[in-house]
């Protein structure tokens, strides 16, 4: 693996995001992949799980921006720095993530792990 592959499963990431497709969903792991959502909190076991879950949190449906950047790659491993913004709207204010995501692909480019840390950065005031 190299940082192109890294690149590759990130665009893929985002258009699955943007959207809630199923397919595309699925098309980013493996059937025994494991997703952590917050690391040592609930996994999501395999991809018809991780499928549902994604789903079920729908993030298609909000207006967010979000910007990213490939830190590191050893072997089958990736690191992504990523700043996540949902812009204020209605009576809620701005939210903004830093993030950071550890992605192991498996040789056909799929991920077979994918572990997510993330703290909300404070609001101004």
């Amino acid at each position: 693996m190299d940082r192109s592959d890294i690149e590759r499963w990130l665009a893929a990431y985002r258009h699955a995001w943007e959207t809630d497709d199923p397919e595309a969903i699925a098309a980013l792991f493996t059937e025994q992949a494991i997703y952590e959502p917050r690391p040592f909190g609930k996994r999501w076991e395999g991809r018809d799980a991780i499928v549902a879950n994604w789903i079920e949190l729908g993030d298609s449906k909000n207006v967010w921006q979000f910007e990213s950047e490939i830190v590191a790659v050893d072997g089958d491993t990736g690191v992504v720095r990523g700043l996540t913004t949902y812009p204020a709207h209605d009576a809620e204010p701005e939210e903004v993530y830093s993030n950071i995501w550890v992605v192991r692909l498996a040789p056909d480019g799929r991920a077979s792990s994918f572990t997510e840390w993330w703290v909300e950065l404070p609001k101004p005031g």
